[in-house]
């Protein structure tokens, strides 16, 4: 059978491929996606979409505890797990199926299979009905990342879990062990930890949500602690011993081991880029540290060739991949395209309280050789944030002090997940201190802890 022709071929269909394949597709292009698992990839199936949806069920666990505080009463407080997770696999299973429909509305050719490529131009695809042959003028890797499993932490489903056991968990963690505080980490440990397990977060870096400004990360523990979490910083888990419904920690922290026993780990320390069984070292493509080196415009060196998302490099943020996907198909067609900017991302967790951040931290400010202006405004200073009943949380911001230029923004708080697109935009913009300040922002809202912020960095806060 003569092997089916593309202007592209897009392998792995999550937030970075299928969107890639839209953008290709409305451009006038032809356009096969070749996925081996679920449409969505990762992050509608088994990531950022089902684990905020059993957030959610956390948070509103949460409230329901505080409802005296506003005046209310609810009795006999209580959750179902199964029903918190049949609640979250619909969520991701509507958002995936709606991808599907994206799909065929743009008439998106897609092949379900594993993906290779033999040669320039082919991708061969392993289907449940053989193999089929396709080729392209262009073909772009979106293949994503998967868990990294440390020697001796290995998931296995029963006392140690991946953040795909722990989507789907068998029980209700009684003592937990959280390997790792990125955003997944600390995400799961507070499902968890607000459902009633004894949570223990272990972090080998110097303190938790280590990509975080230092403030923001200090300011987050002393919440997470108040919520009974145990936080261990510069600490490493060296070994698991397993056993019969509980597994022994061994624990190492200045110098001393101690062992302490689960009843589940959950093992949360970074990601491994899908590189594997591609044929990508024989096409030439440099792979680093299981990632693909590419240049600011996705290109790998290989002319046809491009890798957007999690196979290529930092942030492995789903809005990054999606990104990155469409500049690739306007560059393909012919645009002028800008190259993504890694520092203009926004990176969001979704624990109590959340965090949000873009740019840089004042720390790496500092190191830059910027002469600063730092802002800071509290929550507890805010109407709406009070009359919400959640004055925790700051909104921290980072200016050049000659130029005006804002060059990072950090919170932690509330909804602040939401509250960072301001600034995004506002970089985006290139916008200084004074289009901030002069910008009116509504009343009573959180975003006002965003203009604040920005007048305290030049000493002129009003209302703290």
């Amino acid at each position: 059978m003569a092997a089916k022709s593309f202007d592209i071929v897009v392998i792995g269909a999550g937030p970075g491929g299928y969107v890639a394949a839209i953008r290709a597709a409305q451009l006038g292009l032809s356009v096969a996606v070749v996925e081996r698992e679920h449409l969505g990839g990762i992050c509608l199936n088994w990531g950022c979409i089902p684990t905020k949806a059993m957030l959610r069920s956390a948070e509103v666990f949460h409230l329901m505890h505080r409802a005296k505080e506003f005046g209310l009463s609810a009795d006999g407080i209580g959750y179902d797990l199964d029903a918190v997770v049949k609640r979250s696999r619909g969520v991701a299973g509507q958002l995936a199926s709606g991808v599907g429909h994206l799909l065929k509305k743009n008439k998106v050719t897609v092949v379900m299979g594993t993906a290779s490529i033999p040669a320039k131009g082919k991708v061969s695809v392993k289907t449940d009905n053989g193999t089929e042959d396709l080729t392209a003028k262009h073909i772009i890797l979106a293949t994503g990342a998967r868990a990294r499993e440390l020697p001796g932490l290995e998931a296995d489903g029963d006392l140690v879990w991946t953040y795909k056991h722990a989507l789907e968990p068998k029980r209700m963690p009684k003592k937990l062990l959280v390997i790792g505080s990125g955003a997944i980490g600390i995400e799961f440990a507070s499902f968890f930890n607000t459902l009633g397990a004894d949570t223990t977060v272990v972090e080998v870096m110097d303190r938790i949500l280590p990509v975080e400004d230092a403030e923001i990360s200090a300011f987050a523990r002393k919440q997470f602690e108040k919520q009974g979490m145990t936080i261990r910083q510069k600490a490493t888990v060296k070994q698991l011993d397993r056993a019969k419904g509980k597994v022994t920690a061994h624990i190492e922290q200045d110098g001393k081991t101690e062992k302490l026993d689960f009843d589940t780990v959950i093992s949360a320390v970074g990601i491994v880029g899908n590189t594997e069984g591609l044929g990508l070292e024989e096409l030439g493509v440099k792979i680093d540290r299981t990632h693909v080196v590419t240049d600011e415009y996705c290109r790998t060196g290989v002319e046809w060739l491009y890798a957007i998302g999690d196979i290529s490099g930092a942030p492995w943020l789903a809005h990054k991949a999606s990104h990155e996907g469409v500049m690739v198909a306007e560059m393909i067609a012919g645009q002028k395209v800008h190259p993504v900017k890694p520092d203009s991302i926004a990176g969001c967790t979704y624990c109590q309280p959340q965090v949000a951040s873009v740019g840089m931290t004042e720390a790496q400010a500092k190191e830059a050789g910027y002469d600063l202006k730092v802002g800071r405004f509290p929550f507890i200073g805010n109407g709406k944030a009070i009359a919400l009943g959640e004055a925790e949380g700051m909104v921290k911001t980072v200016f050049d002090a000659k130029t005006g230029e804002l060059l990072g923004a950090h919170m932690v708080g509330a909804e602040v997940t939401e509250l960072i697109q301001g600034y995004v935009v506002g970089r985006q913009l290139e916008t200084t201190e004074e289009d901030l300040m002069q910008a009116v922002f509504p009343h009573p809202t959180l975003s006002e802890m965003m203009h604040e912020s920005v007048l305290d960095a030049w000493d002129r806060a009003i209302h703290y």
